[in-house]
């Protein structure tokens, strides 16, 4: 992996603003084309088959939490736990997630795992491909994204059953609105029926016992970009079951912090896996994380005896996990993350958000890469 220095094409905004990329230049700069990641095709094969890999492992770690019933170790609101034991058991549709990696150029090791409610997916899917074809088009790119979720929705076109498939997030985020009518697309090139909704205009009918549109059309599945742990809390939490959710809600297992020890106690020394545990256990050099937060916050980095970076937020009340720390490298204090996309069960291609801190937060930049 080599990062390289660059000349951002030619009026790039307006190509960006034409693909529908309108948060390119949130908290100052987002989209970053002034450098890019170069990766040799053995990284890449290495990333694609640690992803595979890795999802097999989470699988397993679900359910081995179902199985022993370890709910509480989550902090999961006990209304839910019905509908994740459903949608496992049913096997309801499941169509993407973001494994967090960092890269030193030999070793590869898991941070944490957005299974739930990943963005950056616009991005990583579209946006960096049609840089790649104006920066070089001979060259290639890991991204199979596009493709991975059009042929994911079509093969849940029987499941639909020719039903409206909801597309739903919440108001006044151009970035999750952005992201969601993205894979609402995908889903209606794929031919299925869709409609968008914000989760405001959601409502629920205890009569019948089912959710509905703003015009009173049953809504049976409904995708959202909105975390479990505020779906569950809402007023009509106790009524989740009503529909199919999508991502399942299995998933906010794998979204919550939690699952970290847990992957490391089944899978432990794993070459992709950091040690974990619930507790401190005398580490020297660690990750202090909230089993429940977003954009870095609220994190501590741990070096010896002193806390060497570290976040603020309103995330940490449910516990915190002990995470071993692993050094990004540096070019000019650029931090990378490699987020490694899994599209219907498969490794699908991969976009690299770069900080200017040890802790990726949301003044993170997005960098596009090449093979």
């Amino acid at each position: 992996m080599q990062r390289i220095s660059i000349q951002p094409r030619s009026g790039y905004i307006n190509k960006l603003e034409e693909l529908s990329f309108k948060f390119h230049s949130l908290n100052n700069i987002y989209w970053d084309e002034s450098a890019a990641y170069q990766f040799s095709m053995e990284e890449v094969l290495n990333i694609e088959k640690a992803t595979n890999e890795m999802y097999e492992m989470c699988l397993k770690a679900v359910q081995h939490v179902i199985d022993n019933k370890l709910y509480e170790k989550f902090h999961i609101n006990p209304n839910m736990i019905p509908l994740i034991e459903r949608s496992w058991n049913e096997e309801e549709p499941c169509v993407y997630g973001r494994f967090d990696f960092g890269y030193d150029g030999k070793n590869l090791k898991l941070f944490e795992f957005n299974a739930d409610t990943p963005t950056s997916l616009y991005e990583a899917a579209v946006v960096q491909w049609y840089w790649l074809q104006d920066y070089n088009k001979n060259a290639d790119q890991f991204n199979s994204i596009h493709e991975k979720l059009k042929a994911y929705w079509e093969s849940c076109k029987e499941y639909f059953n020719g039903d409206i498939v909801y597309f739903s997030c919440i108001e006044d985020s151009i970035e999750d609105f952005t992201t969601t009518e993205y894979l609402r697309d995908t889903a209606h090139q794929a031919g299925l029926n869709t409609k968008f909704i914000y989760i405001s205009d959601i409502g629920h009918d205890e009569q019948t016992n089912t959710f509905v549109d703003l015009e009173d059309n049953d809504i049976k599945y409904i995708f959202k970009l909105y975390p479990y742990e505020w779906l569950s809390n809402e007023e009509f939490g106790e009524f989740l079951s009503d529909a199919v959710w999508i991502e399942p809600a299995w998933k906010s297992i794998l979204s919550n912090k939690a699952i970290l020890p847990i992957l490391w106690k089944l899978f432990p020394n794993h070459p992709n896996l950091l040690e974990c545990y619930f507790k401190q256990k005398g580490m020297i050099n660690y990750v202090k994380k909230p089993i429940y937060s977003r954009e870095g916050a609220n994190i501590e980095i741990h070096r010896g005896t002193e806390i060497i970076a570290q976040t603020d937020g309103e995330y940490g009340e449910e516990g915190f996990i002990y995470q071993e720390f692993f050094s990004l490298p540096s070019n000019d204090r650029n931090y990378p993350i490699i987020g490694s996309w899994i599209i219907g069960g498969e490794s699908a291609g991969m976009g690299i958000r770069e900080s200017r801190s040890l802790i990726t937060d949301n003044l993170s930049r997005f960098i596009p890469h090449l093979i």
